[in-house]
């Protein structure tokens, strides 16, 4: 092997080991996802689908894939799953391509309240630059008024909501939703990325029955791999026969392949059907029930210390640590052995590059058997770093 990359894998493993990791984001895969990942299967060019595929040798490609797609359906309770998509980005684009045509209205949480760049961020993304976006916003306590939300849909009639969150520590109500977008007949998008280890471990209600289409990374608090995946659900089969559209699996599976994405990561995939299967057993719900114990404590601690705290019900909250001083926080943490990233607050006076807030999440540490007495002693070393700077 290339010493100069062995070194470089070692330091990080190093990092890894020695390091006190709160990026909510941020997971460590079991040794047979790690084995998935690093099989032959990454040799493999696969573009298609499983008994269409454009070049020859792909029998055991497509046995490998299938089983993903069916343990996946299992775990999430769709109708249909495209496991295809390299990321979470991609996977929103290729949702929007297929439904949306330029200049229709999207409808999503603002970047700076906790939502994503994908879910209609103005101007530098595909949704932003595409579509017209409408956002909503959150409350000073951080959490979604789904009152105000309606009174916006209603006006606006926005041809797709996107109902998902990077930076939102509260239980997200699906069911009010589904009704607001009802309302409007607009088509409802649960991006679950975050939280979706916590929906199939039973600590955070389902999507599934209230909306039209489910996307999700995997590699977070599912514990997976860095892919993703697209779900039609019963309710958004039906939603898109409503309006004339017979074959929404394969409106979906168009616009990922060949509409965004060339040969899909096999490996990658191979890895998923492993990390869905580990989510299917009791073991990973008593994860999910973990973290959201140690989020809580960590959460609760850190008010103890006189902290304001946005959250937490999930796997993540929001710290306030100052007028632009998230950054310069989040780098004294690490000198001191402790990972987290900067963060906007609610209503952010700050900016994206020099925001108030840190933002901290328990599935990582959860991986590592941390529990609430470990959670409990950080929050107050965490407290006193910040306090001092």
């Amino acid at each position: 092997m290339d010493q100069q990359v062995r070194d470089i894998i070692n330091k990080e493993a190093k990092r890894q080991k020695e390091l006190v990791h709160l990026i909510p984001s941020e997971n460590f895969v079991s040794e047979e996802v790690s084995m998935a990942l690093g099989s032959c299967l990454t040799n493999k060019y696969a573009e298609g689908y499983p008994g269409k595929r454009y070049y020859q040798g792909n029998e055991f490609i497509d046995e490998v894939e299938n089983l993903a797609i069916e343990r996946g359906k299992k775990l999430f309770g769709v109708e249909h799953l495209n496991v295809q998509p390299y990321s979470g980005s991609p996977a929103n684009s290729a949702i929007q391509m297929a439904l949306l045509e330029r200049g229709d209205k999207i409808c999503g949480l603002k970047l700076s309240a906790g939502g994503h760049l994908t879910h209609g961020h103005p101007k530098i993304t595909f949704s932003g630059k595409f579509f017209e976006s409408v956002q909503y916003d959150v409350e000073e306590d951080g959490r979604i008024d789904y009152d105000k939300l309606e009174e916006l849909v209603l006006r606006e009639k926005p041809k797709m909501i996107m109902a998902g969150t990077t930076a939102y520590p509260y239980i997200l109500d699906f069911k009010r939703f589904g009704e607001i977008a009802d309302k409007v007949r607009a088509w409802l998008v649960a991006d679950v990325s975050h939280i979706i280890g916590l929906i199939v471990g039973g600590v955070h209600p389902s999507p599934v029955h209230h909306v039209h289409l489910i996307m999700s990374t995997t590699h977070k608090s599912l514990r997976g791999p860095r892919g993703a995946f697209v779900g039609i659900t019963k309710k958004g089969v039906s939603f898109a026969e409503s309006f004339g559209i017979l074959d929404l699996p394969k409106l979906i599976d168009r616009a990922v392949f060949p509409g965004l994405q060339g040969g899909p990561h096999e490996n990658n995939i191979a890895a998923m059907a492993v990390c869905f299967e580990e989510a299917s057993t009791q073991e990973f719900r008593d994860y999910a029930v973990q973290i959201v114990k140690n989020a809580r404590v960590l959460a609760d601690t850190l008010r103890k210390n006189g902290l304001k705290v946005f959250g937490t019900e999930n796997h993540l909250m929001v710290v306030d640590v100052g007028l632009e001083k998230g950054k310069e926080v989040a780098i004294k943490l690490e000198q001191n052995g402790i990972v987290c990233n900067a963060n906007t607050i609610p209503h952010e006076q700050g900016s994206p590059f020099k925001p108030s807030g840190i933002r901290l999440g328990t599935p990582a540490m959860t991986t590592r058997g941390w529990k609430e007495k470990e959670f409990e002693k950080l929050a107050n070393r965490m407290a006193g770093i910040i306090k001092d700077i």
